[in-house]
């Protein structure tokens, strides 16, 4: 998978859809006549600075039967950097780059802020089957998925929260991670942030995170969610 730097991107797969549907308040649905907008919440980014910085991973899923075709984001601060994860191939479009889900990418570059969060934008359209090719010789792969996310979103509360993700039947684990998130209309506050603490550890068939959250969620929906990076065993 390669990560493609583009945000505020409409990836047209069909180049005749040129009416644009109402956004869910970003410009995910720009270019298509029919799309459904998926609204992601507040993700929440280290506001640690120096020459390393932490990268957040976030994953929005599109409704059954369709696929992400547009992609945007708001950020609470100007220091934020956002890309995806596509796979590469020809052309660069829905179904190819993209699939049901879209795991966003977020990084805090600025240098001040104490609370810096985004909010990703998925505009779906219906999933529409496309030709197949017919194989050829080859000495060389063409990238493709090997990796599936298994993803857990689960709501934060007050005390300690443990949440643990493991890979399907035939797969072996390959890695993981966490976010945190705050479902709100605005971004989040810096109090509320510091309030909510995690770790996880990567062990050889599961992911667990130990969440720690003080009394100020229980005012609020936040959100933690787990990825377990999967490969197919053999």
């Amino acid at each position: 998978m390669n990560a493609l730097r583009s945000l505020a991107v409409v990836l047209v797969g069909v180049s005749a859809l040129v009416v644009a549907a109402p956004a869910g308040g970003a410009n995910e649905c720009d270019g298509f006549m029919v799309c459904v907008p998926v609204a992601g919440p507040w993700v929440v980014l280290s506001a640690e600075t120096g020459s390393q910085r932490e990268r957040v991973e976030w994953q929005v899923t599109c409704p059954q039967g369709h696929v992400a075709g547009g992609l945007d984001a708001r950020l609470s601060v100007r220091g934020i950097d956002v890309g995806f994860i596509g796979t590469v191939g020809s052309p660069v479009n829905p179904g190819i780059s993209t699939s049901r889900s879209v795991v966003f990418l977020g990084t805090y570059v600025g240098g001040s802020d104490r609370a810096p969060t985004f909010k990703p934008f998925v505009g779906c359209i219906p999933l529409a089957g496309g030709g197949s090719r017919i194989p050829t010789a080859v000495t060389q792969l063409r990238p493709g998925r090997p990796v599936t996310r298994r993803v857990k979103t689960v709501r934060v509360r007050p005390g300690v929260t443990t949440v643990v993700q493991r890979c399907s039947r035939g797969e072996r684990l390959v890695g993981g991670s966490h976010a945190f998130a705050f479902a709100t209309r605005t971004p989040p506050s810096a109090s509320l942030v510091a309030g909510i603490d995690g770790a996880t550890r990567v062990g050889s068939a599961t992911v667990t995170t130990r969440i720690t959250g003080d009394a100020e969620l229980s005012n609020v929906r936040a959100l933690v969610q787990v990825h377990a990076l999967c490969a197919r065993s053999g």
